[in-house]
């Protein structure tokens, strides 16, 4: 049956994830009509919500930074990002622990942060003031001139060539952060934060580190009510500009006409006709199951399925009838081994031995998130995907929540045993499964330097003129400032093409 959309330049976005949101809104602000088609049962992708017993969790993102980049997505809306959600400051943006017992506040505070560098090592607060000004050099050229500019074309690489060459983009984050800083406990406190993005710090290219500038620059937030209020919030204000959402509509694939996209058919047999289509899907997903059967779709999701791709995560959320005060908002625990482990995540051939985690405590930024007085809490261990490491994750799972939870009692949260009320897993089996991620993996494709800018998935077909890609899998990347800015990259992409569209 088809199901006709009223507007003269009709959209069809797949996938409500932070992708998919900020390019539905900026298209229907643009007064493109526009139709957003989820799979689950809620919108969020990998930012879905869980509830239970009382208590909240928020699935996925929980670290906003940029909130500008949000801003400007309600602004394309006419609206504003405060009238629909309250960002809350996290302080310190996240303590660093590690077994040895060392612990650092990553704060937003020079004085503080140089007390603690001083403490571990003193010669590293005039490294660190170096690593900062190169951070801050590698954010204006990488995030906000380049950003949220598509690559469509190898001359766009070339352009920017010259800088990515003077800023040493061919290093790693870890290279580049030890060739500032000396003590290792430092060097893992500002080389870790591209794991954030599905980033080996060995491997990444050295323009991540920009992250560490966006940082101080924006600090980090948290929504009221969680990370599912702010995709609430973005839900709203597309529906209230005229947007029109289906949930529980899985698509099928995408129709071709030619080399023109003219619709997408669900899986329960509905069918959206229009004129641009995007998708906020697996980008493997998109080409290879969504495109299946025709030669763009072939070839080109075989082509992908040889790039190399992010680590997975097991993700264990739970419920505690106690909350455990002691915790900051954001943790990260280091294990005993860094550059081993990591490789070890990252090349496959096994489930490591031991692990380091981040440990996610909302409620000590906003308590409603749990009944009076109990606690919500995740914690997430990257973990090799699924093509590096085939396990059974419905054997090893609950294993390796009860490794977790022992480890956790032990070292960071007495008596979480006695005081567990729920808790549910969620592994690299469910972002094969749930969210469609070739391979099980987190964060789409691995953000190498030959996989980034032009060399990643591109915002519009390089074939089929009105088919866009945004999210993870295509430029700029993973993490919700990536994901929204290819929303704003892919949206100024199909808000000209839309114009050139015969009446």
């Amino acid at each position: 049956m088809t199901r006709p959309m009223e507007g003269p330049r009709r959209a069809v976005v797949i996938g409500a994830g932070f992708g998919g949101l900020a390019l539905a809104i900026r298209l229907q602000g643009a007064g493109i009509a526009t139709t957003l088609l989820e799979k689950r049962d809620k919108p969020g992708g990998r930012a879905y919500v869980y509830e239970d017993q009382g208590f909240t969790f928020d699935a996925g993102p929980t670290v906003i930074t940029d909130p500008t980049a949000l801003e400007e997505v309600f602004e394309a809306a006419g609206a504003k990002l405060s009238d629909y959600v309250e960002l809350l400051p996290v302080a310190p943006f996240y303590r660093l622990c590690w077994e040895d017992g060392t612990v650092f506040d990553y704060a937003n505070d020079q004085e503080e942060l140089d007390r603690q560098i001083r403490a571990l090592n003193p010669a590293d607060v005039e490294g660190y003031r170096r690593f900062l000004a190169y951070s801050r050099d590698v954010f204006r050229e990488g995030y906000e001139k380049l950003g949220t500019v598509p690559f469509l074309h190898f001359t766009d690489m070339m352009k920017a060539g010259p800088q990515l060459a003077r800023l040493q983009a061919w290093r790693s984050v870890h290279s580049m952060v030890a060739s500032f800083i000396k003590e290792e406990h430092l060097r893992q406190a500002f080389s870790f934060h591209s794991l954030l993005v599905g980033g080996n710090p060995f491997a990444t290219s050295s323009i991540y580190a920009l992250i560490h500038a966006l940082e101080r620059k924006w600090g980090v937030w948290f929504p009221r009510g969680g990370t599912g209020a702010l995709i609430q919030g973005m839900v709203r204000c597309f529906t209230d500009i005229g947007g029109r959402i289906e949930l529980s509509a899985e698509v099928e694939r995408i129709e071709l006409d030619g080399e023109r996209a003219k619709g997408v058919v669900l899986k329960d047999g509905r069918r959206f006709e229009a004129d641009l289509v995007a998708s906020n899907a697996d980008v493997v997903h998109t080409y290879a199951k969504l495109l299946a059967g025709t030669a763009r779709g072939e070839a080109h999701g075989k082509s992908l399925k040889k790039r190399r791709f992010s680590m997975s995560l097991f993700v264990l959320y739970f419920g505690l009838k106690k909350h455990q005060p002691q915790l900051q908002h954001h943790t990260v625990l280091f294990g005993a081994r860094y550059k081993p482990l990591i490789a070890e995540i990252f090349k496959g051939g096994g489930l490591p031995a031991d692990f380091s985690l981040y440990l996610h405590s909302p409620c000590a930024t906003d308590p409603s998130l749990a009944p009076e007085g109990a606690g919500s809490y995740y914690v997430l261990a990257p973990v090799p995907h699924l093509g590096n490491t085939p396990l059974d994750w419905a054997v090893e799972g609950p294993r390796y929540a009860e490794k977790i939870f022992d480890y956790l009692e032990a070292r960071y949260m007495p008596g979480l045993r006695e005081n567990l009320v729920t808790h549910r897993i969620f592994t690299p089996f469910d972002f094969r499964d749930e969210l469609n991620a070739h391979v099980g993996s987190a964060f789409s494709l691995d953000p190498v330097l030959t996989q980034s800018a032009w060399f990643r998935p591109h915002n519009r077909d390089d074939r089929i003129g009105n088919l866009y890609i945004v999210g993870a899998g295509t430029h700029p990347g993973a993490g919700v400032p990536g994901v929204v800015g290819s929303a704003k990259a892919t949206a100024g992409l199909m808000i000209a093409d839309a114009a050139l569209l015969p009446a």
